[in-house]
């Protein structure tokens, strides 16, 4: 069954000030779905880096994640498919990673802030989970079809 890859830039608006964003972050978060390390890695970094919270702190932000996702290793296999969807597709290291990650999973969806939106890779669908309904966003995860690192 298809599922959903969550990026790290919205998982970092779980611990934000804007309400409506955090308030749909939960809302992915509570449905499930899948991350990679890497994903788990960047949101340690923001939560060290930018939002300044302790060791202690980041492992009480980020450790239960890895009981409510699946977590995905960072494969040498999914390394060499980033590189070569990065080059492709003009894209950044870590954002080719989290795709090629995404692909290798075989999610229909990669909620994400920072890849466009409606791009599709084979049956990988990027979608931004805080795009209005009226500018061509979602409104519902249930409907199939940031902050920086």
């Amino acid at each position: 069954m298809p599922a959903s890859f969550i990026d790290t830039n919205v998982l970092v608006y779980l611990a934000s000030d804007d309400a409506a964003k955090a308030d749909r972050s939960q809302a992915l978060v509570a449905e499930g779905g899948i991350v990679s390390v890497q994903v788990l890695n960047e949101l340690a970094n923001v939560a060290r880096r930018k939002m300044r919270l302790s060791w202690d702190e980041t492992l009480e932000f980020v450790g239960p994640l890895r009981e409510l996702f699946e977590v995905r290793p960072l494969s040498a296999d999914t390394h060499a498919a980033g590189l070569e969807l990065g080059r492709r597709f003009g894209l950044s290291v870590y954002d080719a990673m989290i795709l090629a990650s995404a692909l290798e999973a075989r999610c229909d969806v990669l909620w994400s802030e920072d890849l466009q939106h409606g791009l599709r890779i084979g049956s990988l669908r990027v979608l931004n989970p805080f795009r209005p309904i009226e500018e061509g966003g979602t409104g519902s995860s249930g409907t199939r079809g940031g902050p920086d690192r």
